[in-house]
């Protein structure tokens, strides 16, 4: 039989890793290869792993073919269900592989629409239908959906989402060993890369530190940002209270200026009240 291992497909979930295949090899050696593989025509979809022992090994395996794919798209969408389902997959893999479904299904969803869009404008023909297709899968639309398929909370899906988007390949790197937890690289995630890449090299104590500072500082930002609101607060009281000042002083030297008037227009009068009757101003 003429097996063809697309290298794209096999790449396309995450590895096992060298203890993980490690315990592979001895359960097939010692057993039997007992899970058939899954063919696509004379293309590995599934079964990469054990494929390779047995060829190293010399053992028999099952295969089986599954005719229901159309398309490299239903083979992706159908390997990463078959993944989502597992116990073996952690959970930031589970959450990478449910977004990664997501992704799917709304390309698939945008070409449908364009795909209605032009049938309504062609004229019809007679078009037989494919038969044996993949049921569609359930869309992920939303965050919820996307955390039920991964088994997985709706804040765990929302860090996953942001370490694929900020974290720097050293601290994924470090997330898909178990060396630091989603919630912790969500954490270093934030800061910049050549951080993030220092605390990853440093191993896994900086990055609970890394992580620890980063949440420290999260927890100060409130707080010191209320004393400026207070400070800004206290500059428009003072403001306010200096226009009042300002004011009070206008009123008292209109106060001055007025009572200064009436001073000198009485001593005028009383100038004129003193000078004779007939006599003749110079």
């Amino acid at each position: 039989m003429n097996i063809v291992v697309n290298e794209e497909l096999k790449a396309y979930i995450e590895p096992l890793t060298p203890d993980e295949h490690d315990a592979l090899e001895r359960s097939i050696l010692t057993e039997g290869c007992r899970d058939a593989l899954v063919l696509w025509g004379d293309v590995l979809v599934d079964g990469h792993n054990r494929y390779g022992i047995c060829q190293k090994h010399g053992l028999p395996f099952q295969t089986v073919q599954n005719p229901r794919f159309q398309s490299m798209e239903d083979v992706h969408l159908w390997m990463i269900d078959q993944h989502l389902g597992r116990r073996s997959v952690s959970d930031f893999q589970r959450g990478v592989l449910a977004l990664r479904k997501r992704e799917i299904m709304a390309e698939r969803k945008a070409r449908s629409a364009t795909a209605t869009d032009t049938a309504e404008a062609t004229p019809t023909a007679d078009v037989p239908e494919a038969a044996a297709a993949l049921p569609a899968p359930d869309p992920l639309n939303s965050r919820e959906a996307i955390a039920k398929a991964a088994r997985l909370s709706s804040s765990q899906v929302v860090m996953i989402e942001k370490i694929q988007k900020q974290a720097a390949p050293e601290l994924v790197a470090a997330v898909k060993s178990g060396t630091i937890s989603i919630n912790a690289a969500a954490a270093v995630a934030t800061l910049p890369a050549e951080e993030q890449v220092a605390a990853a090299v440093a191993g896994k104590d900086e990055l609970k530190q890394a992580a620890k500072r980063v949440r420290e500082l999260n927890k100060r930002k409130p707080r010191e940002e209320a004393p400026s609101d207070d400070k800004a607060h206290a500059e428009t009281a003072a403001g306010a209270e200096g226009n009042t000042d300002e004011l009070h002083a206008l009123r008292q030297r209109v106060a001055e200026l007025t009572a200064e008037n009436t001073e000198l227009r009485r001593q005028v009068a009383q100038l004129q009240a003193a000078l004779p009757s007939d006599s003749t101003p110079f």
